[in-house]
């Protein structure tokens, strides 16, 4: 953010309860640069799991289904809009992974075990699906959203407790 959106003054880098901020000298309003809430989805179709590609991620690399959170809306209903967008499918969520820091984006993460069906059409900012087996998927890496590595053990440690008990 470069300008106040109260007055439109040209904000200041200062030092602001011990971190960086941008503060206005004029109406003294101060961006927190607070995370943002988004959400990721471990989508299970067809018995694999999709992985995508984004228009955000360098040619080649994949990564969960993400997005933020719209106004109003509840975590649970975000990702199932944004599997919806991005995939064309419909889903349901068969549960909680885990909450997640991606402090490249000042983000905060959270992350559901999703099923998904209906016709496959990635569209937006989707460019490219994999689906991989669900046994595969603990040698995939993430270097460009190493969040999703920890969404991915959390999600082997969680379904391979479900499945013996």
């Amino acid at each position: 953010m470069k300008y106040c959106p109260q007055c439109a003054t040209l904000l200041s880098s200062c030092l602001i309860a011990g971190a960086q901020r941008h503060a206005c000298q004029q109406c003294h309003f101060i961006h927190w640069t607070n995370p943002v809430p988004t959400v990721a989805g471990l989508v299970e179709y067809e018995g694999k799991i999709l992985l995508v590609h984004n228009t955000k991620l360098p040619s080649g690399g994949l990564s969960l289904i993400t997005g933020y959170l719209e106004c109003g809306e509840t975590p649970e209903q975000g990702i199932v809009r944004e599997i919806q967008e991005g995939l064309g499918l419909d889903a349901s969520i068969k549960g909680f992974i885990g909450h997640y820091s991606f402090f490249q984006l000042n983000a905060l993460i959270l992350a559901f075990h999703i099923e998904a069906e209906g016709t496959l059409t990635p569209k937006g900012k989707i460019t490219q699906v994999h689906p991989i087996h669900q046994e595969m998927l603990h040698h995939q890496t993430f270097p460009d959203t190493p969040f999703a590595t920890h969404v991915v053990r959390d999600w082997y440690q969680q379904h391979t407790w479900r499945r013996v008990a």
